[in-house]
Order: structure tokens, then sequence, then C-alpha cells
């Protein structure tokens, strides 16, 4: 008998007591105003949350957000301000700096401030090396708890998708925190 067979004999001599799992049944969270609470989430992760205004286009609205954005990538449709169409783009680095990406989104989560993001254009370099991400998502497309976001169906069947909170951040022993250290230095979800 080796060492190890020896200690886990002991172990089952020593006669521990059996204990029954705990029960894992809980009540997930349920926000009242689940927008409200989504835009306060998303702030304190760096992001910010803006809807669009009444009689607003979205062209209206992206110069409103970022009126000094020279590039804008997107495929939206309707979406006349953008000046590269990101399907076009054969080389995914030439998406990289892009002053503006706008994507869209299909949902927000209320408890964290996330936005789950299916990859809706050619290359999701956009969505990562973009100066700027500008996200549109329905206004009535906010969810509580990541609990009911990862049981929707966008999320079950995907090529690929990411959830984001907000721009790239990171930061070291001496807890200075830096946006934009390795992705978008701003993100915006546009409630639509």
């Amino acid at each position: 008998m080796n060492s190890k067979e020896e200690i886990l004999k002991k172990l089952a001599a020593d006669g521990m007591p059996e204990y029954p799992c705990p029960e894992f049944g809980f009540t997930p969270q349920h926000f009242d105003r689940p927008a409200e609470i989504f835009a306060q989430r998303l702030e304190a992760a760096g992001g910010r949350m803006t809807m669009l205004q009444p009689g607003e286009t979205l062209d209206e609205a992206v110069r409103r957000c970022y009126p000094e954005a020279r590039t804008i990538a997107s495929n939206l449709p309707g979406l006349a301000c953008a000046t590269v169409d990101p399907d076009r783009v054969e080389d995914p680095r030439r998406l990289v700096d892009i002053d503006l990406g706008v994507v869209a989104g299909s949902f927000g989560v209320a408890e964290n401030g996330a936005v789950w993001i299916p990859q809706t254009i050619r290359h999701k370099a956009l969505y990562f090396g973009a100066t700027a991400l500008l996200i549109v998502i329905p206004h009535d497309a906010i969810v509580d708890t990541m609990h009911q976001a990862v049981a929707r169906p966008e999320v079950d069947d995907f090529g690929f998708g990411c959830f984001m909170s907000g721009p790239s951040k990171t930061a070291d022993i001496e807890q200075a925190l830096v946006f934009g250290a390795h992705g978008p230095m701003s993100v915006t979800v546009l409630l639509r």
C-alpha cells in the first residue's frame, strides 16, 4: 500500500459523518426599473448609457455621443454617417484604431451593466480594436440577471459572441486604474 492509499484508508476509518448537499434554491434578483440599474452598473464599469431621443435618428445620436469621431465603422442599416463598412474590409487590422465602431447588441444585463454582442460583422477585431464603441440595443431588451441572460436563445446558438461591460481596463498593484489599455477606451450603450 502506498502513502496515498494509507492516508485515504485512515480518513475513511475516522468515521466522519456524512452531510447531505445543501439545496441550491434561491430567489433571483429582480429590479423594478432594470434600465436605471443597468445605467448605474454600466457607469460603475466605466461606460455610459444613453437613449435615442424622440424624433432623433441613429445618425444624430451617434454624432451627439461622439461628435469628434472621424472614422466610423458600422454595418447597421440606416446609419449614413458610417465611413467604413466593416464587412468589406479584407484585413481586420484595418479596423484597429478606428475612431468609433457602431455595432448591434442583443440585450443588456441590469445586475452588472453587461451587453451581449453577437458577431454581426465580418471581423470581430472592431469590437476590441476601435478607440470607442457604441452598442445599440432595443430599449426593452434588458434582463435582470446573468441567470436570465444565459437562458436567452441569443446566447445558445452563435458562432462568436461576448458580454461586454464598459471599456477595457486594467489596474496595477498601486491601484491605478487605466481605461483603454487593450481595447476600446470608451463604451456607450444606446437604447433604441
